[in-house]
Parts: structure tokens; sequence; C-alpha cells
């Protein structure tokens, strides 16, 4: 029986910016019937999930009311959308699975992932979260709440938190018990709430992890044997957007890894999928693919999507 870590992204709970709950429901129902279908093939499945546009937006409520109500922190944003998410995808996965014929064996687990305060992320914050400010006030903040603010692309100010490299996950051990129990398990929402160790103490960091690094490590830590990366192509893409664009059906690590060295995959696009799934598989995974949620079944099987091996 193979494990299956399947990641998706806070953007495929919320098409077009974060819409209505309604809407978000009808998202986790498409990768509840992509759940099953991996399920009816006899694997255990492990699913992780993002939550930029949740987060983003929960910072803007927080900001409209902040007067009144204190702000809270961004872990604690990070742990608020972890609850929400994991409730939606709870709901659906189990809903799914009853339709199906199968008992509703699904968890959500709130999941700390640690990483280390003296990462070099720290030291040049560049991920955007929460609303758009004027300069003005966007410098205001900074000084009065300690921020790092910085403009973006054109459309105003805005603040900027560090995306350090996850290094531990706190539940690895209660994720793994209920997979081998049989459970469906949501965990490691968002990328993880991000904590350091202080002693024997976990602390609250104000920080992004990216949510397929987090993948890639809780499969390490589970000993998956597949990782799916969804995205919004069928396929990865070499030479993207000039007249040799052409997929990609198989990659190993090595030549992964020269793509990436000859910028064939950009940081800000498919480069963090690319690295996770390298370092997924010299963690102990078999292979990682990355596909859209459409065809996510199919490459399972060997019929699409780009598989990266060792």
């Amino acid at each position: 029986m193979a494990t299956v870590v399947l990641a998706i992204g806070g953007n495929a709970l919320a098409p077009a910016g974060l819409g209505a709950f309604r809407d978000q429901e009808e998202r986790a129902r498409e990768v509840a019937r992509t759940a099953v279908a991996i399920l009816a093939n006899g694997d255990r499945l492990l699913i992780v999930h993002g939550n930029g546009p949740q987060v983003g937006a929960l910072a803007m409520a927080q900001e409209a009311v902040a007067r009144e109500v204190p702000p809270q922190p961004l872990f604690a944003l990070g742990a608020m959308t972890q609850g929400q998410l994991g409730y939606l995808l709870s709901q659906a996965v189990g809903d799914a699975m009853v339709a199906a014929g199968r008992e509703r064996t699904v968890a959500a687990v709130m999941t700390q992932v640690v990483v280390n305060r003296d990462d070099p992320a720290f030291e040049n914050p560049t991920k955007p979260i929460g609303p758009f400010f004027s300069e003005g006030r966007a410098r205001r903040l900074a000084e009065s709440r300690g921020w790092t603010v910085a403009e973006d692309s054109g459309r105003g100010w805005r603040r900027v938190v560090a995306s350090p490299t996850p290094v531990e996950v706190v539940e690895a051990g209660e994720i793994r018990s209920l997979l081998d129990a049989g459970e469906v398990v949501v965990a490691c929402g968002g990328g993880g709430v991000p904590v350091a160790r202080d002693g024997e103490d976990l602390v609250g960091v104000d920080a992004v992890i990216d949510k397929d690094f987090a993948a890639a490590l809780i499969g390490a830590l589970v000993g998956a044997d597949a990782l799916l990366l969804v995205t919004g192509v069928d396929q990865v893409l070499l030479d993207f957007g000039t007249p040799q664009e052409r997929p990609v059906a198989t990659m190993t690590v090595a030549e992964a890894r020269a793509h990436m060295a000859d910028g064939q995959f950009p940081a800000g696009s498919m480069g963090p999928k690319i690295e996770a799934a390298a370092q997924f598989i010299a963690g102990g995974g078999s292979s990682a693919i990355v596909t859209s949620l459409e065809r996510v079944a199919e490459a399972l099987a060997g019929r699409g999507g780009t598989r990266i091996t060792p």
C-alpha cells in the first residue's frame, strides 16, 4: 500500500481571489473528488494545502477593525486558517468518501513546523502578506509594529515576511499514526504554523512556510512513496513562453536541477515545486509529480503530468 502526499495551493480553494464561502466549498469538493480517485487505488493519503488568500483576507479584516480589536500575530492567523481549511477539506473529503461507499475516515491535524531563527530568509523578507497601504501608512505601521514593508509591483506597499526552510514537523508522529490507522489526513496547512525552539518551548514566529517544501518534509517523515504537487498546468513546460516551449513528461533529479541552474524554473513560479520534488526524493521518496488538479489521477497512473524520479 503506497502513501501519497497531495499538495494543493490556497488558490486552488479560492479561485479569482477569496470569493464567497460557497465557492470555496465547491473547490473543496473538486479536491475531494481527486482524493477519492487516489483512495480508489488502495493508497493512503495525506493532504497538504496552502492558505495565502485566506491569510491575506484575514489580515485585511483585522486591519479594518484594528482600532476596536487588537490584531493577532501572523502565526496565529496561520493557525486560524489551518482550522478553517482543515474543516472545509475534512467535510468535503468525508462526504465524497461516503458517496463512494467508503467509511468517513478523515482527520485534520493542527500542525506546527519548526524553522531556525538564524535562517538567512529572516535577513531578507520577501513574501508579501495582507492588504495594500500608502507608503506613508506602511512606514508608520512598520515603525509601530516592527514590520518590514516594501512596494509591491506598483500596486502599493505591503508587509513582507520571511519564508524560512522547514526543518521539523512537531506532529509528525501523530500524522504517521493516523495514516497507519487508515485515516485520510489533512496536515501542514499553509505550510504549517511557523515555530522556533526556545529551549524546551516552541515559540510562534511571524513567517510564511512554503507549503510545497512542507509537503516534501512531512512526506519524507511519514515514508511517503509519491508527492503530488498541484499547479495550474497539466505538465511542466521547458522554455516557457517562447516558440520552443514544450512539455516534459519525466525528469531525473539531476536533470531537474540542471534545468533550474539554467533558469528554466524561476523562484516565483515553478522553481519551488521542482526544488520540493528534489528534496522529497532525496528524503527517500520514489517519485514526485507536478500536474493540475484535474489530471492528478491520470498522472499517478503514469498517463500525464511531469514525473521526477531519482
